[in-house]
């Protein structure tokens, strides 16, 4: 008998209303680790470099009256309608996420009940046996979750999953940071479903690593630079450090996929990366064509979302994918056959990577 294959049948995405261009920046106070602010004149050229290594103009933040839940819920309400399917069929939502539900007016991350229950809830789903659950592992959490649905799908344990990332970052980045103009807000959504082919689609393959014992403190929680802040916990990275640990993993994990599903770079007609810094995206490109021997790399292979959404985390990836197969990115599409390398960088220490075949 045929094994089950885990297929995609359905994407939604939601992108918040507020565009928060970098220009909006230019009037706050940066301060250095220490608590020192930057000398006069400093923010102006924070804001200009930050545009030319990062390739971020703008980013979306979420309006006050919405959560991280929020944003999720509608990102897999589209899914579900794209897909065409009952909800009370999912067997499970699983929500990746990393700080829950943080309100504007209360950075507290609030988790309880977790943010697949709220989702599940609000789709007025009855089913019992649709197993709601979190998963926080960083930005690679949207891809490690649809990881973890490929095992129930394949098993014939389940049928179909909702699988979702979101976050609002806005809400828990420090302002005094010159970091946070990184961060951005957002959620986007997969179905994926158990299906019979008469030949290898749907997820053919995946690699992940962990590196925990050198690199787990590379992104942590302190208060703001800011020695007049709140004392509020604001998320902190080591950027330059998470830069060349990105270069120097990535490339190897992307690869150990492909070599997983029986295939090459040659055989890729698409990368999606996860959306963190523009140039990053590109240097990692660059490796991964390198340790196959190849110095040119093909026009539009990998899409980009940041220069204008920014770094959403978990939501980056599943909100490219749904802009390209709704045909929202110019020049930008998927065809029967074609061949989707899915890669992600997080946490300061984790690092999926997966192959994926259209069917």
């Amino acid at each position: 008998m045929a094994q089950p294959q885990s297929v995609i049948t359905g994407t939604g995405s939601c992108i918040p209303l507020r565009k928060i261009p970098n220009a909006a920046f230019l009037d706050r106070k940066f301060f250095e680790d220490r608590g020192q602010p930057y000398p006069e004149g400093g923010t102006q050229r924070i804001v200009e470099k930050f545009e030319e290594i990062t390739g971020i103009a703008e980013r979306r933040y979420v309006t006050d009256d919405l959560v991280a839940s929020d944003l999720a819920f509608e990102a897999g309400r589209r899914a579900l309608e794209s897909a065409g399917i009952d909800p009370e069929t999912l067997d499970y939502v699983i929500v990746a996420h990393n700080f829950g539900d943080v309100k504007a007016d209360n950075r507290r991350s609030d988790f309880v009940p977790t943010l697949a229950a709220r989702v599940k809830a609000r789709l007025r789903i009855a089913n019992p046996f649709c197993v709601a659950y979190d998963l926080p592992f960083g930005c690679p959490g949207w891809l490690q979750a649809v990881i973890q649905a490929n095992y129930f799908l394949r098993s014939g344990e389940a049928r179909r999953a909702l699988v979702i990332g979101a976050e609002t970052l806005s809400r828990v980045c420090d302002p005094a940071d010159r970091d946070s103009l990184i961060y951005a807000d957002g959620a986007g959504a997969v179905v994926l479903e158990a299906q019979i082919h008469d030949r290898p689609v749907g997820i053919l393959s995946h690699a992940v690593r962990s590196d925990t014992l050198e690199h787990s403190e590379l992104l942590w929680m302190d208060p703001s630079f800011n020695p007049e802040g709140d004392g509020q916990l604001t998320l902190k990275m080591k950027g330059r450090k998470l830069y060349e640990y990105a270069l120097a993993t990535v490339p190897g994990v992307v690869r150990q996929s492909l070599e997983r599903a029986g295939l090459t770079l040659a055989d890729v007609d698409k990368v999606l990366i996860h959306q963190a810094n523009g140039k990053m995206d590109e240097a990692i490109l660059k490796r991964l064509f390198k340790l196959y021997g190849l110095s040119e790399i093909p026009e539009g292979i990998m899409p980009m979302t940041v220069s204008w959404l920014g770094n959403s985390s978990v939501a980056t990836v599943p909100t490219l994918l749904d802009l390209v197969l709704r045909g929202e990115l110019k020049g930008q599409s998927l065809a029967s056959g074609d061949q989707v390398v899915f890669a992600s960088v997080g946490a300061g220490m984790n690092i999926n990577a997966m192959v994926y075949r259209c069917p």
